[in-house]
């Protein structure tokens, strides 16, 4: 990315940043609006970007009331050539949002392939001691850096399981679903299921060989695995038609148990995550919360490091907060393989100190009060 345009986001009236592939820390004290900046950037790729906020939710708070409109706009090198993207406020339907590429209306398919991101915020830090679906959040996100249709596949997944049960729920008040309409949702949420659990497997793959290939560093290995009904039926060897007939009879036959439980209890959803620290032999739960975030970091290194051989350009990356906690060690670590890969990176921090392993190879910005100034 060579440079970020903000208008009414968050606490930035305007702001014109130019960057260059380097790094890039951002310095400033907390509530500076650093976040907000990686925000803004998070928001150039799918999905609702790393706070999961609405396009409501991001404009700017003024004494006469939030701002009407609000507008993120970047220009970027990608291995495709120069391109613009843009995404905002729509004028028409303001609490609604808009994304541009090169002035047309872009698919979350577009931006994931246009523009791969991969982040991490503080939330992270204890992921493997948190909740089931947020793992699984973070490890679609490295899976849609690396398979574009991930998304679309996912949201097709979501739709058609939301539908299937609005029509169950009617068999707890006694009336009876169309059959055919059900058939039809669970073909759809077979077809999509085991193309989302295909991806997830295909990157799992990846990712350990990437990870087992590395020389030691200051992140712990990681032996990774994915706990499903489908994800096992494919990593058995089974062929994609055969897992996806499987998943459509276990769909069938819990009809009555997914309408009294008010949810569906199979599928790639229920999917689990699990990871083991390598060198201590235990599960990544168990680990100290410093080992947990050098896990986390060193999954999102390894994923950025397998797309850069495979692509051969690395995804943008945002650590937001990430140096914070990290020993001298492991922030030269950090530093080391993001330079190593070759990936323009967007960290925080409060202080330039974080980031002295980068020296001159990284870029430094000022952040103060909703304003952003380049100093080297």
């Amino acid at each position: 990315m060579t440079r970020l345009r903000l208008t009414d986001f968050r606490n930035y009236a305007f702001l014109d940043l130019r960057v260059d592939p380097r790094p890039v820390c951002l310095v400033g004290p907390n509530g500076a609006g650093k976040t907000n900046l990686v925000e803004a950037v998070s928001f150039l790729g799918p999905g609702r970007g790393l706070r999961a906020a609405g396009a409501d939710a991001v404009r700017r708070k003024t004494d006469e009331g939030p701002a009407p409109l609000w507008a993120v706009h970047a220009e970027a090198e990608t291995r495709e050539g120069p391109v613009t993207l843009a995404t905002g406020a729509d004028p028409a339907e303001p609490a609604r949002r808009r994304t541009r590429l090169e002035g047309a209306a872009a698919t979350q398919t577009e931006l994931a392939r246009i523009l791969p991101l991969l982040w991490l915020t503080p939330r992270e830090d204890r992921l493997w001691a948190g909740a089931r679906a947020d793992r699984m959040r973070f490890f679609d996100r490295l899976v849609l850096a690396g398979d574009p249709a991930h998304a679309q596949t996912a949201i097709r997944y979501d739709k058609a399981l939301r539908e299937r049960q609005r029509l169950l729920d009617r068999m707890e008040d006694g009336q009876r679903p169309d059959p055919a309409w059900l058939d039809a949702l669970e073909r759809e949420i077979a077809a999509s299921g085991v193309a989302m659990a295909a991806a997830r497997l295909d990157a799992l793959v990846r990712l350990q060989a990437e990870i087992d290939d590395r020389p030691e560093t200051a992140f712990p290995k990681a032996d990774l695995a994915l706990e499903g009904l489908v994800e096992a039926d494919l990593a058995d060897g089974l062929p994609a038609l055969e897992a996806e007939d499987r998943f459509l009879s276990a769909l069938e036959s819990a009809r009555r148990r997914d309408a009294a439980a008010g949810r569906a209890l199979t599928g790639p959803h229920r999917t689990e995550l699990t990871a083991r620290h390598r060198g201590k032999d235990q599960p990544a739960s168990d680990c100290s919360t410093g080992e947990q975030k050098a896990l986390v970091l060193g999954l999102a290194l390894a994923q950025g490091a397998a797309l850069a051989k495979v692509k051969g350009s690395a995804p943008v990356l945002i650590f937001d907060e990430a140096c914070a906690h990290l020993d001298a060690a492991r922030r030269e670590g950090l530093a080391d393989a993001i330079l190593a890969m070759g990936a323009q990176a967007w960290l925080t921090g409060v202080e330039s100190a974080l980031f002295s392993a980068f020296g001159a190879r990284a870029q430094t910005v000022a952040v103060e009060n909703g304003t952003a100034r380049l100093e080297s």
